[in-house]
């Protein structure tokens, strides 16, 4: 098989892209990422207590912040930043941003992270076949997160600030 036949292969295998935005109080956050399908599989139960996930699929989930995102009582700052998931429990996740952009999805250097964002996990009545992340105003300064796949839901509300 040739180099060119083989990249080919590569791309056919390769997860669409999906994005989701929101603009609030004269910010916005906005996500791309990979959308792979469930096909059959479990994935929570794939993935390990401790692990940390590349959220998405093939090429790192791509977070932008326009002003300042805020967490609970953490601040994210105006730029870009790759998203992973780690699994405490089957119940507990946290939304880990890092500093490294533009690499593939499982090149992730710890060293790089520098939020880690508790989720609210929940069951869903529906099964969702292909990962979705969602951002959803909810007010004039606030929204929220939401990362479905199979049965499973993780949310959590951020503010945004204007940087002036």
């Amino acid at each position: 098989m040739s180099v060119l036949s083989f990249c080919l292969l590569l791309l056919t295998f390769q997860s669409p892209r999906g994005t989701t935005e929101v603009s609030l109080h004269g910010g916005s956050l906005a996500i791309e990422y990979g959308r792979p399908f469930l096909a059959g599989r479990n994935m929570v139960e794939k993935v390990k207590e401790g692990y940390v996930w590349r959220l998405g699929a093939d090429r790192a989930t791509t977070l932008r912040v326009n002003g300042l995102a805020v967490f609970g009582n953490m601040v994210l700052r105006e730029g870009a930043y790759s998203l992973f998931l780690k699994r405490v429990n089957a119940e507990r996740w946290f939304l880990i941003v890092n500093s490294q952009v533009g690499q593939w999805g499982t090149e992730r250097n710890p060293v790089r992270d520098i939020l880690s964002i508790p989720l609210k996990w929940n069951k869903k009545e529906v099964s969702m076949e292909q990962l979705t992340i969602t951002l959803t105003k909810r007010g004039n300064d606030s929204g929220v997160i939401a990362i479905s796949w199979g049965m499973n839901v993780l949310k959590q509300m951020f503010r945004l600030v204007q940087v002036e």
